[in-house]
């Protein structure tokens, strides 16, 4: 018999948005797709004075997304003896051959009517083996919460599981592994009808892993080719079956839930970030390092076995609907709404396409003139399109065939994480706080 939370997750699967109040469980939402229900109460203007709920300060640095379950808001930190960035800032170079400092590595639970931090525990403490990349940190990796427990993942401690009290339920400490150029790692876990899905692609040893989600006992285990990758996985929901989606080093997989491939896919960058999102029963594809000639987005079609690759001139087979060979973004997570899939590119351009043609809407179009550049992924809600820039500078473009930005909305403070969207409210993290964002008057 499937648990309450197993049919929420089933039926949230189904739904192209959520409830108003449903939760917002995982990286970007139900569904990975970081679209929320219609809701009059989701703000679309905002600052750092006006429209805040609340902010609460969080201790040390983390550009993991908040999520949000009742009245809990969960996000996982790392504090350090290093400074904490505290307003948006260029990156340089020379950060990433920094010798990192002593990391300890928190989850926090935060109230969602006061922003009060209701508990904080330490899941452990340690020098890091390895630098990270100048728009990364040790606490990248977005929980997961059922509505029971919360799971929290550090490349550089492990998995830990809490209820919703803040008492320890169970851990697994996990080895860091070697990361590409030390870049440090990213990929969040998924949870799906009781297990936790969770994708370590690295340069010493890749695997998938399922475990019980109430013992933390593994269940299976499979490996895959070595190299770094900083992907999310998608658990796709459709009408035939129940596939779990990752974009590696090499190429694409999809398994089934025992972990059996049941497709793979080539051509992709070398290079991949974006998570794959899926919408109307199609699944995208993202995979856009901005050094490569090849930054591919692929709509692929149900029912898929076997190896799927394009052959050198094509565009589309039996199951990749569209392909598009320079389309994709680098940092950021495509973003389908109202059937338009939107591109979201790191230096302030957004592009719109056809989600079931791939024909172009509009070409990219420039968001801004002095940002410094994007990393969050885009949402939407209301009609309207949002992007968060690394300066904590909001976007509000139209959604539509015409391109028109109708708001800015600053909190003049460096932003990198995707914000989550629940009761009636958007949450926002910054280098140093989060926000819950609302409409107050």
């Amino acid at each position: 018999m499937r648990t309450p939370a197993a049919l929420l997750t089933v039926a949230l699967a189904a739904a192209p948005a959520f409830a108003a109040d449903a939760p917002w469980p995982q990286f970007r939402g139900p569904q990975s797709s970081g679209v929320a229900a219609d809701d009059p109460r989701l703000p679309d203007r905002w600052s750092a004075t006006e429209n805040v709920v609340w902010k609460a300060t969080i201790p040390g640095t983390g550009w993991s997304s908040p999520v949000v379950w009742g009245d809990h808001v969960f996000l996982t930190t790392a504090v350090s003896e290093g400074a904490v960035p505290a307003k948006a800032r260029v990156f340089t170079a020379a950060e990433v051959a920094k010798t990192p400092p002593r990391q300890r590595w928190v989850v926090v639970d935060i109230d969602v009517k006061t922003g009060r931090i209701r508990w904080q525990r330490d899941v452990g403490e340690a020098m890091p083996s390895q630098p990270l990349h100048m728009k990364n940190s040790f606490a990248s990796e977005t929980p997961v919460t059922d509505g029971t427990r919360v799971y929290a993942y550090f490349n550089n401690a492990g998995l830990f599981a809490f209820d919703f009290k803040g008492r320890p339920v169970w851990s697994r400490p996990m080895p860091a592994p070697r990361m590409r150029s030390g870049w440090g790692a990213a990929a969040s876990p998924v949870l799906h009808e009781g297990r936790i899905y969770l994708v370590s692609d690295n340069e010493d040893a890749s695997y998938l892993l399922a475990l019980d989600a109430k013992t933390g006992k593994e269940i299976w285990k499979v490996d895959r080719d070595k190299g770094s990758s900083w992907v999310t996985p998608l658990v796709w929901t459709h009408a035939s079956r129940t596939e779990i989606v990752t974009i590696g080093a090499k190429k694409v997989r999809s398994y089934d839930l025992m972990g059996t491939p049941l497709w793979e896919m080539s051509g992709i960058s070398t290079l991949s970030i974006p998570t794959p999102v899926a919408a109307d029963g199609v699944l995208y594809l993202n995979s856009g390092y901005r050094n490569d000639t090849q930054r591919p987005v692929y709509a692929v079609r149900p029912g898929a076995s076997g190896d799927i690759s394009l052959k050198p001139g094509e565009t589309a087979n039996a199951y990749v609907a569209w392909a598009n060979p320079t389309l994709a973004s680098y940092n950021p997570s495509a973003l389908i709404y109202r059937d338009t899939y939107y591109t979201l590119y790191d230096t302030a351009f957004l592009a719109a396409n056809e989600a079931k043609s791939g024909k172009e809407i509009y070409a990219k179009q420039r968001i801004s003139a002095d940002s410094t550049g994007f990393t969050a992924s885009p949402w939407a809600y209301n009609g309207k399109v949002f992007t968060l820039s690394e300066d904590g500078d909001t976007f509000v473009i139209q959604a539509g065939p015409d391109f028109k930005v109708v708001g800015r909305n600053a909190l003049d403070e460096m932003a990198l994480a995707t914000p989550a969207v629940a009761h009636g409210s958007l949450f926002i993290r910054t280098a140093s706080r989060l926000y819950r964002i609302g409409r107050t008057k």
